[in-house]
Protein backbone atom coordinates (compact mmCIF):
# COMPACT_ATOMS: atom_id res chain seq x y z
CA UNK A 1 0.00 0.00 0.00
CA UNK A 2 1.23 3.47 -1.17
CA UNK A 3 1.13 6.81 -0.11
CA UNK A 4 0.51 9.25 -1.73
CA UNK A 5 2.08 12.29 -0.65
CA UNK A 6 0.00 14.91 -2.26
CA UNK A 7 -3.11 13.42 -0.45
CA UNK A 8 -1.24 13.47 2.33
CA UNK A 9 -0.10 17.17 2.12
CA UNK A 10 -4.20 17.91 1.00
CA UNK A 11 -5.50 16.05 4.40
CA UNK A 12 -2.73 18.35 6.68
CA UNK A 13 -3.41 21.32 4.74
CA UNK A 14 -7.56 20.77 5.11
CA UNK A 15 -6.87 19.48 8.73
CA UNK A 16 -5.10 23.19 9.57
CA UNK A 17 -7.78 25.28 7.65
CA UNK A 18 -10.20 23.50 9.55
CA UNK A 19 -7.94 24.13 13.18
CA UNK A 20 -7.47 27.82 11.78
CA UNK A 21 -11.17 28.35 11.28
CA UNK A 22 -12.15 27.12 15.18
CA UNK A 23 -9.33 28.64 16.72
CA UNK A 24 -10.16 32.11 14.91
CA UNK A 25 -14.26 31.54 15.58
CA UNK A 26 -13.62 30.84 19.40
CA UNK A 27 -11.58 33.80 19.59
CA UNK A 28 -14.29 35.80 18.33
CA UNK A 29 -16.67 34.15 20.23
CA UNK A 30 -14.81 34.59 23.40
CA UNK A 31 -14.60 38.62 22.66
CA UNK A 32 -18.08 38.69 22.09
CA UNK A 33 -19.10 36.25 25.08
CA UNK A 34 -16.63 38.94 27.41
CA UNK A 35 -18.23 42.13 26.08
CA UNK A 36 -21.94 40.76 26.57
CA UNK A 37 -20.61 39.76 30.13
CA UNK A 38 -19.09 42.59 31.04
CA UNK A 39 -21.92 44.89 29.79
CA UNK A 40 -24.35 42.99 32.34
CA UNK A 41 -22.09 43.28 34.91
CA UNK A 42 -21.10 47.60 34.95
CA UNK A 43 -22.61 49.98 33.09
CA UNK A 44 -18.92 52.14 33.09
CA UNK A 45 -18.15 51.98 29.12
CA UNK A 46 -14.36 52.31 29.74
CA UNK A 47 -14.45 48.86 32.12
CA UNK A 48 -16.01 47.67 29.02
CA UNK A 49 -13.97 47.85 26.00
CA UNK A 50 -10.74 47.45 28.28
CA UNK A 51 -11.59 44.18 29.49
CA UNK A 52 -12.89 43.02 26.02
CA UNK A 53 -9.26 44.46 24.40
CA UNK A 54 -7.44 42.67 27.15
CA UNK A 55 -9.48 39.19 25.96
CA UNK A 56 -9.09 40.22 22.15
CA UNK A 57 -5.31 40.86 22.57
CA UNK A 58 -4.51 37.87 24.77
CA UNK A 59 -6.75 35.43 24.11
CA UNK A 60 -7.11 32.64 26.32
CA UNK A 61 -5.11 34.18 29.03
CA UNK A 62 -7.11 37.82 29.05
CA UNK A 63 -10.01 35.71 28.94
CA UNK A 64 -8.60 34.05 32.73
CA UNK A 65 -7.93 37.22 33.95
CA UNK A 66 -10.91 38.97 32.97
CA UNK A 67 -12.88 36.05 34.91
CA UNK A 68 -10.51 36.84 38.10
CA UNK A 69 -11.08 40.95 37.88
CA UNK A 70 -14.88 40.73 36.72
CA UNK A 71 -17.73 41.68 39.20
CA UNK A 72 -19.26 38.59 41.21
CA UNK A 73 -23.20 39.87 40.59
CA UNK A 74 -24.86 41.02 36.85
CA UNK A 75 -26.36 43.95 37.32
CA UNK A 76 -29.94 42.31 37.53
CA UNK A 77 -28.98 40.30 40.56
CA UNK A 78 -27.94 43.35 42.14
CA UNK A 79 -30.98 45.11 41.53
CA UNK A 80 -33.04 41.82 42.30
CA UNK A 81 -31.48 42.06 46.07
CA UNK A 82 -32.04 45.29 46.83
CA UNK A 83 -35.52 44.56 45.98
CA UNK A 84 -35.05 42.12 48.86
CA UNK A 85 -33.55 44.15 51.00
CA UNK A 86 -36.26 47.04 50.68
CA UNK A 87 -38.96 43.91 50.85
CA UNK A 88 -37.21 42.88 54.06
CA UNK A 89 -37.44 46.68 55.62
CA UNK A 90 -40.52 47.01 54.54
CA UNK A 91 -41.99 44.37 56.50
CA UNK A 92 -40.20 44.93 59.40
CA UNK A 93 -41.25 48.90 59.23
CA UNK A 94 -44.64 47.62 59.03
CA UNK A 95 -44.82 45.57 62.48
CA UNK A 96 -46.20 47.82 64.97
CA UNK A 97 -44.10 49.48 67.81
CA UNK A 98 -44.35 48.99 71.49
CA UNK A 99 -45.77 52.45 73.17
CA UNK A 100 -43.80 51.49 76.49
CA UNK A 101 -40.51 49.63 74.96
CA UNK A 102 -40.64 50.21 71.45
CA UNK A 103 -40.12 46.77 70.46
CA UNK A 104 -41.43 45.54 67.18
CA UNK A 105 -45.12 43.54 68.35
CA UNK A 106 -48.07 41.84 66.52
CA UNK A 107 -51.16 43.06 65.55
CA UNK A 108 -52.92 39.99 67.55
CA UNK A 109 -51.05 40.63 70.67
CA UNK A 110 -52.78 41.74 73.68
CA UNK A 111 -49.77 42.78 75.77
CA UNK A 112 -46.34 43.18 75.07
CA UNK A 113 -44.19 40.62 76.21
CA UNK A 114 -41.06 43.08 76.93
CA UNK A 115 -42.72 45.54 78.83
CA UNK A 116 -46.22 44.30 79.65
CA UNK A 117 -48.01 46.97 78.47
CA UNK A 118 -51.41 46.64 77.50
CA UNK A 119 -51.16 46.79 73.51
CA UNK A 120 -55.39 46.19 72.54
CA UNK A 121 -58.70 45.21 74.48
CA UNK A 122 -61.09 42.94 73.74
CA UNK A 123 -65.14 43.39 72.68
CA UNK A 124 -67.49 42.58 75.43
CA UNK A 125 -69.73 41.14 73.04
CA UNK A 126 -67.80 39.58 70.31
CA UNK A 127 -64.42 39.02 71.86
CA UNK A 128 -62.12 40.25 69.02
CA UNK A 129 -59.83 42.73 69.86
CA UNK A 130 -60.02 46.69 69.58
CA UNK A 131 -57.23 49.27 69.64
CA UNK A 132 -57.28 50.80 73.11
CA UNK A 133 -58.83 54.05 72.40
CA UNK A 134 -61.70 52.61 70.66
CA UNK A 135 -65.12 52.73 72.10
CA UNK A 136 -67.00 51.43 69.59
CA UNK A 137 -65.94 47.70 68.75
CA UNK A 138 -65.84 48.08 64.44
CA UNK A 139 -66.67 44.15 64.12
CA UNK A 140 -70.43 44.21 66.36
CA UNK A 141 -71.31 47.66 66.80
CA UNK A 142 -71.09 47.34 70.33
CA UNK A 143 -69.88 50.29 73.06
CA UNK A 144 -66.84 50.09 74.95
CA UNK A 145 -67.96 49.67 78.69
CA UNK A 146 -67.88 53.13 80.58
CA UNK A 147 -68.71 54.55 77.52
CA UNK A 148 -71.18 57.82 77.45
CA UNK A 149 -74.09 57.68 75.17
CA UNK A 150 -75.89 60.31 73.84
CA UNK A 151 -79.30 60.90 74.57
CA UNK A 152 -79.59 57.99 77.17
CA UNK A 153 -81.13 58.58 80.44
CA UNK A 154 -80.70 57.01 84.10
CA UNK A 155 -82.96 54.50 83.64
CA UNK A 156 -81.55 53.40 80.20
CA UNK A 157 -78.10 53.05 81.75
CA UNK A 158 -79.42 50.87 84.68
CA UNK A 159 -80.81 48.46 82.88
CA UNK A 160 -77.63 48.12 80.54
CA UNK A 161 -75.71 47.66 83.45
CA UNK A 162 -78.23 45.08 85.33
CA UNK A 163 -78.03 42.75 81.47
CA UNK A 164 -74.26 43.02 81.72
CA UNK A 165 -74.05 41.45 85.43
CA UNK A 166 -76.34 39.22 84.94
CA UNK A 167 -74.80 37.98 82.14
CA UNK A 168 -71.60 37.70 83.65
CA UNK A 169 -73.37 35.83 86.57
CA UNK A 170 -74.26 33.47 84.20
CA UNK A 171 -71.25 33.01 82.73
CA UNK A 172 -69.58 32.60 86.52
CA UNK A 173 -72.55 29.65 87.37
CA UNK A 174 -71.57 28.09 84.14
CA UNK A 175 -67.93 27.92 84.36
CA UNK A 176 -68.00 27.01 88.40
CA UNK A 177 -70.69 24.27 87.66
CA UNK A 178 -68.35 22.65 85.03
CA UNK A 179 -64.99 23.34 86.84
Amino acid sequence: MTFDPAFLSNFVLVLTAFGGAFLAALWISLIYWTYRDTRSRTRDRLVQILSTLLVAVLNIPGILVYLILRPNRTLEEEYQQTLEEEALLQALEDLPLCPGCERRVRDDWQVCPNCHTKLKKDCHNCGKLMELPWNLCPFCGTPAPGMRMEGANLDDALRELELSQQGSDDEDRSGKSVG
